[in-house]
């Protein structure tokens, strides 16, 4: 379950909550009991989101931006998709691989995007947008001149900027999931110490690998 609590619709005193409520879970659904949106989420992203009425206004003008860009949407959301993967966040790239195959991206492109590397599906611009979205969230920022080259020859500044601050921000939410046990990134840490069955008796680790 997420780490913070879900806000219950009684509670909800927020007007445009209230609208995203109703206009996701339905108008006679509480979220923060009766998960479920018509996206096929269990939603809590909202309802945790939430606690704080700024954050989740923010947030919510944040993906208003989408009707004003001027960026390919595909080129926007297989940077967003990337960027949930790169991070590590299951919910990210999850929606965001189903919005690319709304937007008609071929299911093999699409599968391909986790070792897009090694494949020959996508175009060069394409092969610049990856890069890219790997940079700006595997190197923090720290992307090679060579595939900038590759997105001012393709693309206007201004797209360049709506495709660096969209990915940005999705790295962002990427974060955020994972922190605070989101959707599809509701899962335990699997790195941990894997116990000893009772009644073995381990030796010395260092003292074996260092011939002792």
């Amino acid at each position: 379950m997420p780490r913070l609590p879900e806000v219950h619709r009684a509670d909800v005193t927020d007007d445009k909550i209230r609208y995203f409520y109703d206009r996701l879970f339905g108008p006679d659904k509480d979220p923060a009991t009766e998960h479920g949106t018509i996206h096929a989420t269990p939603g809590d992203w909202w309802t945790v989101f939430a606690n704080s009425p700024e954050v989740f206004g923010h947030a919510v003008r944040g993906f208003a931006l989408y009707r004003n860009a001027t960026l390919d949407p595909l080129l926007r959301e297989l940077g967003q998709g990337r960027a949930g993967y790169a991070r590590g966040s299951q919910f990210v790239f999850s929606q965001h691989c189903k919005q690319m195959r709304s937007l008609g991206m071929p299911e093999e492109k699409i599968a391909a995007i986790p070792a897009w590397q090694v494949s020959d599906l996508f175009s060069p611009l394409e092969r610049a947008v990856l890069a890219y979205a790997d940079g700006l969230v595997l190197d923090g920022g720290r992307v090679p001149d060579a595939v900038f080259a590759v997105l001012t020859e393709h693309l206007p500044a201004n797209q360049i900027l709506e495709l660096t601050y969209i990915t940005a921000l999705y790295d962002m939410h990427a974060t955020m999931a994972k922190a605070l046990r989101l959707e599809f990134d509701d899962v335990p840490e699997r790195v941990a110490e894997v116990r000893i069955p009772e009644g073995v008796k381990v030796a010395d680790l260092s003292a074996d690998l260092s011939g002792e």
